[in-house]
């Protein structure tokens, strides 16, 4: 027997109808429609890769025509140009969303998702390291490479005598800048003056190297990440007070999307342009390739297994869930990541796909992706593993454990304050060989194959971001279901103890003959009231 519903005053029946029968106008009937829908679904991800692949091509055509210094800069303008975009929204980007991440999430939840965030990047980046250097073991890039000669690599040698203590010690003062201002765009870092102490018995001077803090140009955008979400949880604690200026701060955010969503219709033919004006500029690749191969296999391959079989297995238990349909709606993100060599440049559209291709929270994604961007980099710990160890094989050195583990901790905690920008790692590969007592005038070595290993180098580094924001989200989702279920359970609880409270007041034979009179004075009802409570 077919039973009948009321909805909106219409009878429905309560039998299911397959939903495979019923006709959706927008689903496509021909292959040419399906393929269309299809192009039109995925047409950001056609022109990067396309844009990259055509760059490929350009750059090959473009380097047979031997250009002038001046004319590879001028060919290269297009690609500049999606550079400066991209890290003009940088800062209005990194800022409103942390600040209005933060001041969206409880306090608790806050510190809850911040604490499981600093976690896995933690972890990421020591099992990261680990990789680097048991791969530089297994594969000894260094072994028989003593030959390997800045000069004969037509290569400037690379001055890196920064103490590693001062290194730290930047680090820390970089999180507190004293000009906010004056973080958009400089950054501290010490510097070294030698400065006359005193007198030896035969009249010569003693002098001392002491440590002198200098400004330098580039964004310290750690000390902005650590102050905007400061400033939101500030926000959130005014309350009411505080609604006027978080509204602000979540519009200027939205604004800056729509930026985001305009600048990436440009991104295909920056693209092509980098990549083409990066393969004109290469000279002696042969010998650079041959003479550094096994290094760049190393790193490579390290990248290769990290970010495909370590991060996607650490999501996979975390949510029990495909990987890699999840990285598929990063393509876009990732070919800008390989083209642009910057976590930061590719911070714009990473949030974008991330929240629009993976459904993502928008109040996990900005609030976590920014801080990934700026700590995350799981790629750069493994190639600073590999040079590290690539180095001391190249200068004869037996390492011993003591000096591993040092490189391993270095390695992540340098990894922090690597700054997100084109060859950033390879300035703090300088702290971890200072750290362990190894020359740093082979750095130069690393300089010559940056571009190459940066690209896979960024990409490991950005879907790090991914998919912790992709876990966090998973937490979040599973949290906010157990509470929904304890209200549930909590709502059935009270509507069966209002029952039973019914079912006691109609059985009660002194509450029966008290309602039998009809209308009864409030003395009466308090009185009837005591007799219940007392009986």
């Amino acid at each position: 027997m077919e039973t009948t519903n009321e909805f909106n005053g219409h009878a429905v029946s309560d039998c299911p109808v397959p939903t495979s029968k019923i006709p959706n106008k927008d689903d496509p009937k021909t292959f040419f429609a399906k393929f269309a829908l299809f192009f039109k679904r995925n047409l950001m991800v056609i022109l990067t890769v396309s844009g990259v692949l055509a760059g490929v091509g350009l750059g090959m055509l473009v380097r047979n025509t031997n250009l002038t210094l001046a004319q590879k800069t001028y060919f290269a303008f297009p690609g500049e140009m999606l550079l400066r975009m991209l890290k003009m929204i940088i800062i209005p980007l990194v800022v409103c969303s942390l600040i209005s991440g933060a001041a969206s999430l409880d306090t608790r939840s806050l510190g809850k998702l911040g604490g499981i965030a600093v976690s896995y990047f933690l972890v990421t980046t020591l099992i990261a390291s680990a990789i680097g250097v048991a791969l530089a073991f297994i594969i000894k890039p260094g072994v028989g490479a003593g030959a390997l000669n800045s000069n004969n690599l037509g290569l400037e040698t690379v001055s890196a005598d920064k103490e590693t203590t001062d290194s730290f010690l930047d680090l820390a003062r970089n999180l507190f800048p004293a000009n906010l201002v004056a973080a958009a765009f400089r950054s501290y870092a010490t510097d070294y003056k030698m400065i006359a102490v005193g007198n030896q018995t035969n009249g010569t001077l003693i002098y001392e190297k002491v440590p002198v803090g200098m400004e330098t140009d580039g964004m310290n955008i750690l000390g902005l990440v650590l102050f905007a979400m400061v400033f939101g949880v500030a926000l959130r604690k005014l309350g009411a007070e505080g609604e006027e200026l978080i509204r602000f701060f979540n519009a200027f955010n939205e604004a800056t999307m729509v930026l985001v969503s305009w600048i990436m219709w440009y991104v295909p033919i920056g693209i092509m342009f980098l990549v083409g004006s990066k393969i004109v500029e290469m000279e002696n690749l042969v010998l650079l390739v041959t003479s550094l191969g096994k290094y760049i296999f190393a790193s490579v391959l390290g990248h290769v297994i990290h970010g495909g079989i370590v991060l996607p297995l650490i999501y996979f238990g975390f949510t029990r869930k495909n990987p890699f349909s999840f990285l598929a709606g990063l393509i876009t993100p990732f070919t800008t990541a390989f083209a642009t060599c910057s976590s930061s440049a590719t911070l714009p559209s990473m949030i974008k796909c991330v929240e629009e291709n993976n459904g993502v929270d928008k109040r996990i994604s900005r609030f976590i992706l920014p801080i990934g961007a700026t700590v995350n980099m799981d790629g750069a710990a493994i190639f600073q593993c590999v040079a590290a160890v690539f180095i001391a094989q190249l200068n004869n050195i037996e390492l011993n454990a003591g000096q591993i583990f040092t490189i391993l901790v270095t390695a992540t905690a340098s990894s922090v304050g690597a700054a997100g920008i084109p060859a950033g790692g390879v300035i703090t590969i300088a702290i971890i060989l200072e750290a362990i007592g190894l020359p740093t005038n082979d750095l130069s070595l690393m300089l010559a194959v940056d571009w190459i290993v940066d690209r896979t180098t960024t990409v490991v580094n950005v879907e790090g971001d991914a998919l912790g924001a992709g876990i966090l989200h998973h937490i979040n989702e599973q949290g906010l279901k157990r509470h929904r279920q304890q209200d549930e359970e909590l709502a059935e609880v009270r509507v069966e103890a209002f029952a039973n409270l019914q079912a006691e007041e109609e059985t009660s034979p002194l509450v029966t003959r008290q309602n039998q009179g009809g209308d009864v004075s409030p003395g009466a009802k308090e009185d009837s009231v005591a007799i219940e409570s007392a009986l």
